[in-house]
């Protein structure tokens, strides 16, 4: 099973990178977990300055962008 946060205060990129990692999961019918992390400090601890931000299983994938459903797929895989 894969762990997947999404780090952001809740902006509409960080929403679309949610809906889309979700959907990019979906596809791939792989298992998942999706974690939304809001609290500033948990995104410093993380070692993620800007928002949004995705991590899958730990890795840091992507920071400050909403990267193409492309990319969140191989990014899952």
């Amino acid at each position: 099973m894969k762990k997947l946060q999404v780090l952001g205060p809740g902006c509409s990129k960080c929403k679309m990178l949610a809906a889309q990692t979700e959907a990019a999961a979906n596809e791939l019918k792989i298992e998942y977990t999706l974690e939304k992390v809001t609290d500033i400090d948990e995104m410093l601890r993380l070692g993620v300055m800007a928002t949004p931000a995705l991590i899958v299983d730990g890795a840091v994938k992507v920071v400050g962008r909403v990267p193409s459903a492309q990319e969140i797929k191989k990014f899952l895989t």
